[in-house]
């Protein structure tokens, strides 16, 4: 295929860098080696930006000089596995708003092997789509040609009758809200949705909408619809003719530059954050004010979902709550939160002290906003220790916490289920506390875990063990028994202690919180929560998550590499971070070592994280 520029910029000193992208579905004999070869030409070209590897395929989205990204293409061609690749290649300005390429990955390279290109859904699929069964491409002139005379023929599988035709959007709402194709002509379906992921389920909930009907599918630049394609189409009898615009917007506008029957902007994932036509009508609007609006540059989200949002800069103002539409409309947001002049939530100070014990079921009266309005159930946290701790000691740590969240928050904190021996370090042998013995078991507060090494010594007649070496800050891989009695454990205390909103823990107490997030469809009934908060966190040694495989809200709470975390590296919490969904997780990095900080400014985006489930 060929791969033109569009050029976007009459400025010949920006004109000398680009944006690349490109997908491929086929069958990839040997991932490690397409790794090694995109990590070695990206990095020699200096390109920056995505490349994600998985075994039915490749979705790649780079930026760099354009003769590197030209150089980029040549090498890829090279390779059969690219033959009939659709390079999309534009011109661009260079990253200009740091905070914005960050956010779009714009600013480092990253190359990972994942298990899907693309996540069509949450959960496992009765009826996984093969994609192979994708809807018939359709070039930009043809898409156009079809909705421009509706009724015509378009070869023998076309629709004869325009009121069989419709459009499906299958992009998110926060991407449909600045532009999307209208005619007059063709219904146009806008699910509005977060993310991909909700897509099959609005499918479902939608099928008879779509039965019998002529589908003509579109997203950005194709991916999307390859899969959702499929999924429409696996659906059965009615569901047949489904289409696809091969190359996404990005190809139509480049066919029609001055718009077409696609209105607004096109959302990209980068930089450039979209991409519009030669018609300047703007079809977003500001969240608050309502008037024309279209630019994601501040970077502004909801305070429940995170979802982007459109806030003009008459109306943007630092620490203000903004509530989008989806969570208005499922009345997340109530009413706008009273604020200070300072534009921070205020609350009044209730009458009473927060209950932390981890026997406490009660829940605590409502406290009340300033202004008179009665404050929500303040959410019930299950606390999780690390290793070697226990509910009381983790309950003293988290002390300042508590406090900071009381009007929001109750935490309930427990002991895991293994009980672990004390441990002993033996002096010098020229000391002359040389011949001490260990304390009494009695006189010591027992410790416990929820996982335990394989060879660990777990006899009951034995209070105290020899330390086998120097504290080793990598033990915690070794820790890999106890997870199924952890579980069981963890079923009887949300039984006997529940309700929880979510789950909070600490360093192994949150390697166990992140893996009951990964089993939380399965546990449903069991093991019901809304939300968990992993710091200083890290993947179980037995688990091998897969990024974006994990559908649970989160907040992750790790030391940055400055953070000099001497237990958990900040590449083992980041690594967990990233195998929870895009779009439903938030991370706070901090400078405080393995602790968990509350100062601000980290305790004002620990509450922010929480006002999103009150």
């Amino acid at each position: 295929m060929s791969h033109n520029i569009d050029n976007n910029n009459s400025n010949p000193d920006q004109d000398q860098y680009g944006v690349l992208l490109y997908y491929k579905y086929a069958i990839i004999p040997d991932l490690d080696s397409l790794l090694a070869f995109y990590e070695s030409n990206c990095n020699s070209l200096g390109l920056l930006g995505r490349v994600r590897l998985a075994p039915h395929g490749v979705n790649v989205t780079v930026g760099g000089e354009l003769s590197s990204l030209e150089s980029h293409i040549d090498a890829v061609k090279a390779i059969s596995l690219f033959e009939g690749t659709d390079f999309k290649l534009a011109s661009s300005h260079h990253p200009l708003n740091d905070k914005v390429a960050h956010e779009c990955g714009f600013t480092s390279l990253s190359v990972r092997i994942v298990k899907e290109l693309v996540t069509l859904s949450s959960h496992p699929l009765l009826n996984p789509p093969d994609i192979s069964n994708a809807g018939r491409h359709l070039s930009a002139v043809e898409f156009h040609s079809l909705l421009q005379s509706a009724g015509k023929l378009l070869d023998e599988e076309s629709p004869t009758d325009d009121k069989e035709l419709v459009l499906l959007d299958a992009r998110n709402l926060y991407e449909t809200r600045i532009g999307k194709f209208h005619t007059p002509s063709v219904e146009t379906l806008d699910p509005s949705i977060r993310q991909y992921s909700d897509l099959p389920s609005w499918i479902d909930e939608n099928a008879e909408q779509l039965r019998g009907k002529h589908i003509l599918m579109y997203c950005t630049g194709g991916i999307r619809c390859e899969m959702a394609s499929a999924y429409v189409r696996s659906k059965g009898a009615g569901f047949e003719n489904v289409f696809q615009l091969y190359g996404g917007i990005q190809r139509y506008l480049e066919q029609y530059p001055d718009g077409g029957f696609f209105k607004g902007k096109n959302f990209v994932f980068d930089h450039r954050i979209s991409v519009g036509s030669s018609d300047e009508n703007i079809l977003g609007s500001c969240l608050l004010c309502g008037s024309s609006f279209d630019d994601y540059s501040s970077r502004c989200r909801c305070t429940h979902c995170r979802m982007l949002v459109l806030v003009c800069d008459s109306c943007r103002m630092e620490g203000a709550v903004y509530v989008c539409e989806l969570c208005q409309k499922h009345s997340k947001g109530v009413s706008p939160l009273p604020s200070t002049e300072d534009g921070k939530i205020e609350v009044a100070s209730p009458q009473f002290e927060l209950k932390t014990l981890n026997s406490d079921t009660s829940v605590s009266p409502r406290p009340t906003w300033r202004h008179g309005t009665e404050y929500p159930r303040k959410l019930r946290i299950l606390c999780l220790h690390g290793f070697r701790q226990n509910a009381s000691g983790f309950k003293g740590r988290t002390a300042s916490l508590a406090k900071k969240l009381k009007n929001i928050a109750e935490l309930v904190f427990i002991d895991a289920p293994h009980q672990l021996l004390f441990i002993y370090q033996p002096t010098d042998a020229s000391s002359p506390l040389q011949s001490c013995p260990p304390p009494l078991a009695e006189n010591c507060r027992k410790k416990y875990a929820w996982l335990v090494a394989p060879d660990s010594c777990r006899s009951i007649e034995i209070d105290w063990k020899k330390a086998d070496g120097p504290f080793d800050p990598l033990q915690y891989q070794q820790q890999t028994d106890g997870f199924d009695v952890s579980v069981s454990y963890l079923m009887t205390v949300f039984s006997q202690q529940g309700p929880f909103d979510g789950i909070l823990g600490f360093s192994q107490g949150a390697a166990m919180a992140a893996s009951i997030c990964a089993l939380r469809e399965r546990l449903k009934g069991e093991l019901d929560f809304r939300f968990g908060i992993l710091c200083s966190g890290y993947a179980l040694p037995s688990t091998e998550f897969q990024p974006g495989s994990i559908n649970c809200p989160s907040l992750h709470i790790f030391g940055s590499d400055l953070g000099k975390d001497r237990q958990i590296a900040n590449q083992a919490s980041r690594d967990l971070a990233l195998a929870f969904e895009n779009g439903c997780s938030a991370i706070i990095e901090h400078d405080c070592g393995h602790i968990i900080p509350t100062r601000s400014p980290y305790i004002d985006e620990i509450k922010c994280f929480l006002q999103r489930f009150l």
